[in-house]
């Protein structure tokens, strides 16, 4: 069941050329976004009711960090997005290409992403369909109870520059709740930030990245990771307390958190389901 490479590697082939691939289009980003070319609105993952939808994007998606293409580029979080990333494949991703063999790594690192789209995706919908739901409602019968029922049920508390807008109007609806001019501004706010969500781009490889992390857990459950550097912990116990975290986050929704947590969910999914039909089981090995 174990590939046994020759010798082994700090860089395998694999790892190498994904890490390569990454970066090379992380740059074009870039200097594609300074011409006024956002990559993202074409290589990045759209839900489908969004009409920005492709089918590559779910492959594609995979290899795009950060928002540093669009008009207010974020340079920095999009190079520790990207950072973060590259370096969890490397230490992770390198042990597990020779463990599995180069061909079945490049195979576990696709569909873990794939997956990890895939799951997002359904959640999103289940998410819209809601949304949407309560968009025609509140439509229909727009009022300042509903509105700030729903600013408190969605977390919008002043920490995002969307959160203050709608505070703000919320303060002034509150001075007159009968309005009729409120409530139809009401309503075209709910319009729009249902769009808003609709219209969302997801980037990153993480849902990959996730899948190695989890399979690494998986196959050496008792090899020792560093937390932060400085805290020793055992992998299965990272990996169940990083998946706990994350569905913890997927959970609250926070209106602030832009972080695709069912995406990282998907990718150990995925990840878990792939070694048990290659038949792999959850051992004592360590490294």
């Amino acid at each position: 069941m174990q590939y046994r490479p020759q010798r082994f590697e700090v860089l395998p082939a694999i790892v190498k050329n994904l890490m390569i691939i990454n970066v090379l289009v992380f740059f074009a980003t870039i200097v594609l976004g300074q011409q006024g070319i956002d990559l993202s609105e074409y290589l990045g993952l759209h839900h489908w009711d969004s009409g920005k939808f492709r089918i590559w994007q779910p492959l594609s998606s995979m290899f795009m960090h950060g928002d540093v293409g669009g008009e207010k580029p974020d340079y920095e979080a999009g190079f520790m997005h990207l950072f973060s990333n590259m370096f969890a494949l490397w230490m992770f991703g390198s042990v597990l290409e020779q463990y599995l063999s180069p061909k079945k790594f490049l195979i576990f690192y696709l569909i873990c992403g794939l997956g990890a789209a895939a799951l997002h995706l359904g959640v999103l919908t289940y998410e819209f369909n809601i949304a949407h739901s309560y968009l025609i409602d509140f439509k229909e019968n727009p009022t300042f109870k509903q509105f700030s029922v729903y600013l408190s049920q969605n977390g919008y508390d002043g920490s995002t520059n969307l959160g203050t807008y709608l505070l703000d109007f919320k303060n002034k609806w509150a001075e007159d709740p009968m309005s009729d001019s409120y409530r139809r501004e009401a309503a075209s706010i709910m319009q729009e930030i249902y769009q808003l969500k609709i219209s969302q781009v997801t980037v990153g490889a993480s849902g990959a990245v996730f899948g190695i992390l989890f399979a690494f857990g998986f196959l050496f459950p008792e090899s020792v990771i560093l937390l932060g550097f400085f805290i020793p912990l055992k992998a299965k116990y990272f990996v169940a307390l990083y998946a706990l975290f994350e569905l913890y986050a997927g959970i609250q929704n926070s209106a602030g958190d832009n972080v695709a947590h069912f995406a990282h969910l998907g990718g150990m999914i995925f990840g878990w389901i792939l070694l048990k039909w290659w038949g792999y089981k959850f051992t004592k090995n360590a490294l």
